[in-house]
Parts: C-alpha cells; structure tokens; sequence
C-alpha cells in the first residue's frame, strides 16, 4: 500500500517563534560554541541579572537618600553654614517685632543681635537641637533687598494673616518671588489667637481656602506663643530642601561685616573686606566676584577668622578653681587674635581671572576696497540690458499700449471704476467732516471752565501733565501697532529710496537667506561669541561636577579682600541693604547678547515700547538696559516687536555679560515718581548674537484705475524714482492677492501693477520692506534704590510693601 502524499494545496503553518522568552537550551543551541567576551568594551554592556538590578538600584536609592540626609544635617550644624531664614510679611498687619520676639527664645539658645543697618536680624544658636539659624528680613518697602535676600536664603518664612492671608502688596511680593523662583518655604500664621474659638475653625477653613491659590498643599503653621515658635524652629530644620540652580553651582556669600579700607592714590576706590559663611560650592580666589547690584571686581585673598557664632562655645578652665568654668564666645576674643589671623589663599597673578568685559576692536579689521568706476559702469550696462523685455504684438501698437499687453497674452483691458471713485471720494469727504467736527468738538472743550473745588486743585498738584501726555501719546501708537502692524506711511519730504536705503524686500520671510554676519555694527566688534554655547555650557557644568577646586569650603567663615572697590558699596551696606557676593563661572564677566523668554504681568497694563530703559533681575545679576522684543519662534529669523505685547511670550534680547542658564528674569520699570513696577516675567533663553531680530515696514497704496490683472496705485510713492527703485519688490494686498511693479506712470508716484488676480476697490495694496535691528548698549550694573512704597500708592500698579 502507498504512503499518502500531501499535495500543492496543503496548508504550511508557520513555525513557532520563541522570541526574547526563550529558554535556556534554545540560546545555547543557538550560540553553537561561541564563547562569551572576557573585557567589556564601550558599546557591549553587561547584562545584569534581575537579582543584581534590583540590588544595583538598591544600593543608588540608598545613597541618594544618605546624600539628601547629609545635606539636611550639615545646614546649621557646627561645620557647616547657619540656616538662614528670611522672614517675609505678607499683610500690614502682621508685626514683625513680634515675629522676632517669639523666635528669639533664650530657652532654646543663645541669641546674637545684629549691630548694623536698620533691619531686623539676629543668630539663634541651639546646642540642643544641634542647629544654629540666621533669622533676617528686608528694609521696610524695598522690594530689590526682597529678591536679592531670597537669592540667598535657605527658607523664607511666609507670615499670613488670619483673616485675609495677605494684601495686594503681599500678592504683588509673592508674584515676584515665585518668577525669581522659591527655595524653601514654610507658611506661619500671626494672630490666629486673637480670634474667638467659635470662629477659629471657620476662620481656618476659609484661609486654607485662600491659601491653596499659591500654595496648593503646603500646610499651616501657628506663631502666637512660644511654643509654637518651637514647633516652627523644628518644622524648618526638618523639612525638604529645595534648590535653585543658578545659585547651586556658585560659590555665594551674604556680608555679616564689611569694612573699607582706602587706596593710597584715590579714597573713593579701595579694598573692600567682608566677612560671611561660603555657601553653595567652593570659593576660589582667583576667580571674580559678583557684588549684586555693583558689578563684577578680583578678590587678593582670603582669611579664615574665628567663626564668631560657634554652635559649641569654647571652655577656658580656671587655674585657680579646675571645678569653675566658663564660656567665651569667639566674637569676644576674635579682637585679641587678630595677630593668629590666617590667610587661607592669596591670588595668583598667572592664573587669576581676568575683568575685560570687551573686546578692543581693531579699526583696520574687516577693511573692504570700493569698487571701481569701470565695475560700476559694467554693473548699468547689466542692469539695463536685463530690463529689456520683447514681446508679440499687433501691427500698429504703439510702445505705450504694448505695456498694458500681458506676457501671457491675455486680455488687460477695462474701464475706470466711476462707482469705486465715487465711493472712494464719498469715504474721504466723510472723514474730512469727522476731523473737523472732533476738532471743533476739541476746541470747545478747552474753553469750557469747571468750577473750582479744593480737592481737584490738590489733586492736579499730584499730576505731572508732560508725564500725562508722553504716555497718550504711547497708547495711541500702542493702539495704532494693534490696528495697522508695520505699517508706515511713505515721506513726503524725502525721498523713499533714501528714507528706506537700509532696507529690503524677502521673497519669503520665513525661507529666504540672511547672513547673520552681515552689515553688523561696530558693536559686536566688542563683544564675546561663543563657538557652540550649549557644549561650552556642559563642559563647565561638568567640570564644576567632577573637579575638587581648591579654596576656601562651604561652611567656613571668611573674609574676602575685594580690590578696586568703590566707597560707594560700603555706604551702601552700612545704610542697611543687604550686599551679597557671587563667584562667577568662567566668561561670566564678557559681554555679549542674552536672549530671555518673557511674558507680559497681568497686573501692568502700561505700554512698554522697545529700546525703553528696564530694571533686569536675571540670575543674580540685577542691571539696567535698553532691550529689543521679537516673536519668539522655531525660524532663523525673527519679527521685531514695537511693544510688549499681553498675548504671547517674546524674546527679549539686550548686551549684557554672559551669564549661563538656567535663570530666571524679572523686568521692572521704573517709574516718573521713582518707583519699580514689574512688566515681565520670564527665564533665560541663550547666548547668541546670530540670533536676528529683523524690523519689519509695511508701505501702502491705494488702487486707482482696476483693470482685469492689472490696476494703478498711488499714494505708496511720490515720485518715478522711488517707484523705480522699489521695482523688483513683491506686492501683496491686505485681500491675498500677490503682484509686481509694471512700470511707473508720470511723475507723482502713480505706478502700474499686475496682480494674480482681479482687485477689490476696497483692497490695499502693501509693501513689505525689511531690516535687521540691534539693541541700544546701554547696560549699567548700577541700579538706584527705588522709592519706598507708601500707602497713598495701593491703588497704582506697584502697591504698598510694609514690612513692620
């Protein structure tokens, strides 16, 4: 009998596929002999198995947790710096004296009281809960000294009322510390007391209520009584760090003493000596320093003082009675030790950091030689040659009516518009008639008189009328900017082809070329550029991750030797402002362009136009320039902005010294009365000066005669030349339709146009011109003390900010 042969048509099922769950046979079968690799190169990794996984991650969760563990601890321990806590006000209410009564304990440690300035400060040392505190708060109404305490602090203690939570001043305060951005904060509430106990529950409700806007899951402390200043004590050494990354890769320093001591040639510059904890990373002296608010100077040394706030006090036994002892504070006895001073570095002239901030340019560098008569004349001959255009044509036509004639041989003829005209003259006259009658209307109300009362006479002693019309005068171009973008309207007096000689026509704004090297100012001669910013950025970063640097180390006490100081800085500190000092990273002090991303403050509304002078809070820089606003896009290119607008976030781009992000940016402007209020808030962007910022002038017309494509405009230029010279410039309407220049007809502008389509008598014909702008250099780290905020100034923009 015959075994049974499947035929062609029998069903072939595929084979059963293991893939990546396959046994262990089936991967021996598979390797065939192959012995695995004795020394892992880089692109093998080794294959751990799901024990040693979860060991490995283990062992990197445990020491993560240790790191954060050390960290925490040696924040106010005896190595490390004390914890500083900056005490904020949120409500006129709240009383700060009262804050600092019920913090200053001596049942929990020793109290230290500040000697200088007018602010309220103190150190807390508490051996029993191993921890020493910087308690500090800003002069009443100087926001400035807020933000630059708050660069600075460990915590900000938020004080609230029990009833509102904070005023507009604090809400205003608050805006501004959450745009710098928050380190860690703890929420206290003052007066809760007070309060009957029927209603503290409703009460608490109803604050947690207001409280969850900011601070959506923050919980709510007490300060009434010294036990709850206990708690709160606590509360701040045990809870969460948060860190703010512009500060965590610098050394920083907030002054605890400064004393000045004059140079020899001039008293009004000299060495400047102030003492404080280093924070953050290790201080180097020979890198430069950063005073907020003065400017970036070299340090000469370094000393290492007595700490004169030791967690653990020194013991002097007597020798008469061994049983007596007694303590001595290390402030006491730092005056008879001056002569065991010790210097812990001084700088080194080869490898100290250099202050140039600019580039000396070199006048014979980029020299170009003018072209020659002979290359000019063979340039015309070119030009005219290329403007001879031959086309077919009946027997008889005139030269004239060969140019109305379309290269594709349709028919370009039509008749003049009477209704258009009509309608055109109809909408003239009636405006003619509006002006008039708004200005006989503007007339009447100036000879109109209002009876005299008192309080409008004092009212209009308060106003500055010049103040009152440079800012009409600015809505209106605001407004104006909104209505008619760009557009511009041609002079009369000059000729376009000179008025607009810097500017240029794009085929398309978004695809057409620019060199970014192009026509620069004799600015950037002065600046720095980076060959590739964001690698130069890694390579620091991490550098500053792997490198052990050697000075002075985070926790210790020390005097910095600042040379070449003004007297200035010291009259400053000693009037009570905070002077704070940063280590900068390399190329920090070179200028060059910064580009930051910002959006408008929904709580100013004034008009802020470009090239304005603004206060800039931008890491832990603060100094004042004149920016540039642009479109902030994916594109090369980028539209200038004539104002801040509300809508979208722009790009402000403005000379200043480089500075490596992340940042955060705060703009201010300061008031005609002297006050700052914010306008934008934002971060930084880069550091490029390729980056374009291209102005963009739109010119119109109207149309006078239409035909089928074609039409003749006017009014966008006043005389032939003009026309000739705009000639290669694409057209567009306000409708979509796109054109070019024909020929220009007479002598008074008129040109004819054709189109990709038939026009609208109520259509505008537009011209795009463009130009690459630069902002103003007028960068000055200077920035004068605001005027303090009063309570006559709550219903302006910038509200009040009391403190006490």
């Amino acid at each position: 009998m015959a075994a049974h042969r499947s035929g062609p048509l029998k069903q072939q099922n595929k084979a059963h596929k293991g893939g990546r769950h396959r046994g262990r046979g089936s991967a021996q079968r598979d390797g065939k002999g192959r012995v695995e690799l004795k020394i892992l190169c880089k692109k093998v990794r080794k294959e751990l198995s799901r024990v040693d996984q979860r060991h490995r991650a283990n062992q990197l969760r445990k020491q993560k947790k240790e790191a954060v563990l050390a960290e925490k601890r040696q924040l106010g321990s005896k190595d490390g710096p004390p914890h500083q806590v900056l005490v904020v006000a949120l409500h006129n209410r709240i009383s700060l004296s009262e804050a600092f009564r019920l913090l200053q304990d001596r049942d929990m440690g020793t109290v230290h009281l500040n000697e200088w300035g007018s602010t309220y400060s103190f150190m807390l040392l508490c051996p029993r809960l191993k921890h020493r505190w910087f308690f500090t708060s800003a002069r009443p109404g100087d926001l400035h000294s807020v933000l630059d305490m708050a660069k600075v602090a460990d915590t900000i203690l938020f004080l609230l009322d029990p009833q509102e939570g904070w005023d507009s001043t604090g809400d205003y305060c608050l805006s501004c510390l959450f745009a710098q951005g928050l380190p860690t904060y703890t929420l206290a509430v003052q007066g809760f007391s007070g309060i009957p106990l029927k209603k503290q529950i409703d009460a608490r409700k109803k604050l947690s209520k207001a409280v969850e806007k900011r601070f959506p899951d923050d919980r709510l402390l007490l300060l009434d009584t010294q036990q709850e200043a206990a708690t709160l004590l606590r509360q701040l050494a045990n809870q969460k760090r948060r860190h703010l990354a512009f500060r965590d890769r610098r050394a920083y320093l907030f002054t605890h003493a400064a004393d000045f001591v004059p140079s020899e040639e001039n008293k009004l510059v000299g060495t400047l000596k102030i003492s404080g904890y280093v924070r953050g990373q290790t201080l180097n002296v020979n890198s430069l320093l950063h005073i907020v608010g003065h400017g970036d100077f070299q340090m000469k040394q370094i000393d290492a003082p007595i700490d004169p706030f030791p967690l653990n006090p020194k013991v002097i036994k007597s020798q008469k009675d061994s049983g007596m002892a007694m303590e001595v504070c290390a402030s006491d006895v730092a005056s008879d030790m001056e002569e065991d001073l010790k210097v812990l570095m001084k700088a080194d002239p080869d490898r100290q950091e250099s202050l140039q901030t600019e580039v000396i340019p070199d006048p014979m560098e980029g020299e170009q030689t003018w072209p020659t008569e002979e290359e000019l004349s063979e340039a015309k001959d070119y030009l005219k040659e290329g403007s001879k255009v031959v086309k077919k044509v009946p027997k008889g036509t005139s030269s004239y009516q060969a140019e109305w004639i379309l290269d594709e041989g349709g028919e370009s003829g039509g008749e003049r518009d009477e209704d258009d005209d009509t309608e055109q003259d109809f909408m003239e006259e009636e405006s003619q008639d509006e002006k008039s009658e708004e200005e006989e209307e503007e007339e009447e109300c100036e000879t109109m008189t209002i009876g005299d009362s008192v309080r409008d006479d004092l009212y209009d002693e308060k106003m500055d009328e010049e103040a009152e019309e440079k800012m009409l005068e600015k809505y209106k171009q605001e407004r104006m900017e909104e209505m008619f973008p760009d557009e511009m309207d041609t002079p009369r007096d000059v000729a376009a082809k000179i008025r607009f000689q810097k500017y240029r026509g794009l085929k398309s704004f978004r695809t057409s070329p620019w060199d970014p090297k192009e026509n620069l100012p004799r600015d950037y001669a002065r600046i720095f550029q980076f060959q590739n910013f964001t690698n130069t950025r890694k390579r620091i970063f991490k550098e500053i991750e792997e490198k052990e640097d050697e000075g002075a180390e985070v926790g210790w006490y020390v005097t910095l030797h600042v040379s070449e100081v003004p007297f200035s800085v010291v009259e400053y500190f000693r009037k009570g402002a905070p002077l704070i000092a940063f280590s900068l990273l390399p190329h920090e002090q070179k200028m060059s362009v910064l580009n930051m991303v910002v959006s408008r403050n929904p709580g100013n509304t004034e008009p802020v136009k470009a090239k304005e002078e603004l206060i800039f809070h931008c890491g832990f820089r603060r100094f004042r320039a004149s920016p540039l606003f642009s479109q902030h896009t994916a594109a090369d290119k980028h539209k200038l902005q004539r104002f801040l607008t509300a809508d979208a976030a722009l790009v402000v781009t403005v000379y200043a010294p480089i500075t490596f992000p992340p940042a955060s940016v705060l703009l201010f402007k300061q008031k005609s009365n002297g006050m700052h209020s914010l306008v934008a808030t934002g971060h930084l962007l880069s550091v490029d000066p390729d980056r374009m910022v291209i102005k963009r002038v739109v010119l119109s017309g109207h149309p006078f005669k239409i035909f089928t494509k074609m039409a003749v405009v006017r009014y966008m230029f006043f005389n032939r030349e003009d026309v000739l010279w705009f000639k290669p410039v694409e057209l567009r309407t306000k409708w979509g339709r796109r054109g070019h220049i024909r020929e220009p007809l007479g002598t008074h502008g008129h040109m004819k146009c054709s189109f990709d389509g038939k026009l609208k008598s109520q259509d505008t014909v537009l011209m795009n011109l463009y130009k690459r702008v630069f902002p103003k250099w007028t960068y000055d780290p200077y920035v004068p003390e605001p005027v303090p905020w009063v309570k006559s100034e709550i219903s302006s923009t910038v509200p009040e900010l009391d403190m006490e």
